[in-house]
C-alpha cells in the first residue's frame, strides 16, 4: 500500500423518472468505459456544490432541473490499479475518496448537452444499475456496486 491520500471527489447518480440512471461514455478511452458524472472537489467547496458543479461541467444540467433525493453517509474509496499510479492527478493521490450524491433529473433529454468546453463525454445514454455496474472500468466497479446498494430503492 502507497502512502498517498485519497483525492476528495464527488459522484452523481443522475435517475430519470423511469428510474434509469444517467451514463456517459468516456472521450478519452479507447475501450468503452461508461460512467456517472464525478469530479474532484475544489480546495474550500462543499460536497454538495461540487456535485451540482460536475453535473453541470459534464453534462450541462443547472441545479434547477434537478432535486437531491439521497447521499452516502460515508465516503466510498477506491485505489487505482498499478498502471495508472504515479500517472494520474501528477502522482499525489493513491485513488479517490468520494461522497456521491443521488438526484432526479425534472429536466427533459434535449436539456442535456455534454458538448462542454471541456467534454468529458462522447456520448450518453439511461440505463439499468446491472448495465451501470456492468460499463464501468474494473477498478472502479466496487464503488458502483456500493452506490447501487445504497441508492436501490429508486432505482428502476
Amino acid at each position: 500500500m502507497t502512502d498517498l491520500p485519497y483525492r476528495p471527489c464527488v459522484g452523481v447518480m443522475l435517475i430519470n423518472d423511469r428510474g434509469e440512471i444517467f451514463a456517459g461514455r468516456r472521450i478519452d478511452s479507447d475501450v468503452p468505459a461508461w460512467q456517472m458524472p464525478q469530479g474532484g472537489i475544489d480546495k474550500g467547496e462543499d460536497p454538495e456544490p461540487a456535485a451540482l458543479r460536475e453535473l453541470w461541467e459534464e453534462t450541462g444540467i443547472t441545479a434547477d432541473l434537478v432535486e437531491m433525493i439521497d447521499r452516502t453517509e460515508d465516503w466510498v474509496t477506491y485505489d487505482l490499479p498499478p498502471e495508472l499510479l504515479g500517472k494520474v492527478w501528477k502522482g499525489k493521490y493513491r485513488g479517490q475518496k468520494q461522497k456521491w450524491f443521488l438526484f432526479r433529473f425534472k429536466g427533459s433529454d434535449d436539456q442535456v448537452n455534454i458538448a462542454s468546453e471541456h467534454p468529458e463525454f462522447a456520448e450518453w445514454r439511461w440505463i439499468d444499475a446491472k448495465a451501470m455496474v456492468a460499463g464501468i472500468v474494473p477498478f472502479k466497479r466496487q464503488v458502483y456496486e456500493q452506490v447501487v446498494a445504497a441508492f436501490r430503492p429508486h432505482l428502476a
